[in-house]
């Protein structure tokens, strides 16, 4: 199978290490492992692919830069517009069995392309970017990002969506609401895998909890650092581990010092994804403090890496969150925003011991099964009609029978 895949976001660097960049590098390795023929297009490629993804082709677009909002959207519609050319070369060197895009504000060259020449395409949509785009950072002409957004979803013969409202925001601009399905985030879980067995810790060891992304305010990282506060107060053995960065890391640190837990709050900066798997061996607990939000929509990639890791989860109950932990089945769900019930449930955790392992093994046993990116991928390919039944499950590592 010879697969175009199609990234025109400024915003993703597709070898770097930002979560949409880990979702890209997934993507793509799932492909090759299917053994496909991968010609990737972005104007960010980030450096160079990482060894694993050494057999993908890589084609260049050109960036929008420009400091004037407006000029920037009309250069990142014309940089869109090089996509064309680039389809037709791989065209004229070997048909292409499917054109794969991960949805762009000023995307609409691919499906388009796709349609014309009666290659399936299969369009990825990860947020619903022109109500994003408007509402946090800014977008000049709102008209046209809709009518980009019209154009792209009613060209593609597919449209997946990770989570619910994704869709439900999809199907607005869609001439057919059917070819718009859900389909939530995955994980590798060759590359994430539970820490090897230890002898147990001491009850006086220190208790590590996880979080893992971006420090951006709609991930409730205050929550954690406040709930941390709590549990301090009464057991100066919990510990903190950030992974990642983003730009509310120096007011993170400043909160932790005023909370008075600086020397228990260890923040690593932004790491490459095969760095990842190591830091959530050092947790006990990992957790997803959400915020309360009407409009949640995200599909956490940090989700299912704890999942993988054979890490305890405590999540917030918002958006798709509960069904992902089958209601408390695979991990601990509590209310949005309340951080001594998020202190109440890692102690609760802490306490327990033998539930910690059991929702360690039914976490990575669920990743494994359900939400390893092999599967992911196959079921999006299925959907696109260019699927087929001859992948195998991965094994069950870290699993236990």
């Amino acid at each position: 199978m010879r697969v175009a895949y199609v990234c025109t976001d400024p915003g993703v660097p597709v070898f770097g290490r930002k979560g949409a960049s880990v979702h890209v590098q997934a993507v793509l390795t799932a492909l090759l492992r299917r053994g496909a023929e991968v010609d990737l297009m972005s104007p960010r490629p980030g450096g160079k692919p990482p060894v694993g993804l050494a057999a993908v082709r890589v084609h260049e677009l050109p960036r929008a830069e420009h400091a004037d909002p407006a000029l920037r959207e009309v250069a990142a519609q014309q940089a869109d517009a090089r996509v064309a050319a680039v389809l037709d070369r791989l065209r004229s060197e070997h048909p292409l069995d499917l054109v794969y895009e991960r949805y762009a504000l000023w995307g609409r060259t691919a499906s388009a392309w796709a349609r014309r020449h009666h290659v399936p395409h299969l369009l990825e949509v990860n947020a619903p970017l022109v109500t994003e785009q408007a509402r946090h950072r800014t977008l000049v002409d709102i008209a046209g990002a809709e009518e980009v957004a019209t154009a792209a979803m009613s060209a593609a013969s597919t449209v997946i969506c990770v989570s619910d409202p994704v869709a439900d925001w999809a199907r607005r601009y869609v001439r057919n609401p059917s070819v718009v399905h859900t389909l939530a985030n995955g994980v590798d879980t060759s590359r994430i895998i539970p820490a090897p067995a230890g002898p147990p810790a001491a009850p006086s060891s220190e208790f590590t909890i996880g979080f893992v992304g971006t420090l951006k305010p709609w991930h409730g990282v205050e929550t954690l650092l406040e709930a941390t506060a709590l549990l301090v107060a009464d057991d100066p053995s919990y510990r903190v581990l950030l992974v990642g960065d983003g730009p509310l890391a120096d007011v993170l640190r400043a909160r932790a010092d005023q909370l008075g837990i600086a020397e228990q709050v260890e923040m690593t900066g932004a790491l490459d994804p095969d760095r990842i798997p190591a830091q959530l061996h050092r947790c006990q607990v990992a957790v997803a403090p959400y915020p309360a939000s009407a409009d949640f929509y995200f599909s956490p990639l940090k989700l299912y890496e704890y999942l993988a890791a054979g890490v305890p989860v405590v999540a917030s109950r918002v958006g798709d969150l509960p069904e992902t932990l089958q209601d408390g089945r695979l991990g601990v769900l509590v209310s949005p925003g309340q951080p001594r019930e998020l202190a109440d449930a890692i102690a609760g955790l802490r306490a327990d011991p033998a539930r910690r392992s059991a929702l360690a093994r039914a976490g990575r046993a669920q990743a494994v099964r359900h939400h390893d990116w092999s599967r992911v991928v196959t079921r999006a390919l299925r959907l696109a009609g260019v699927g087929d039944s001859t992948d195998r499950p991965p094994a069950l590592v870290g699993v236990e029978s």
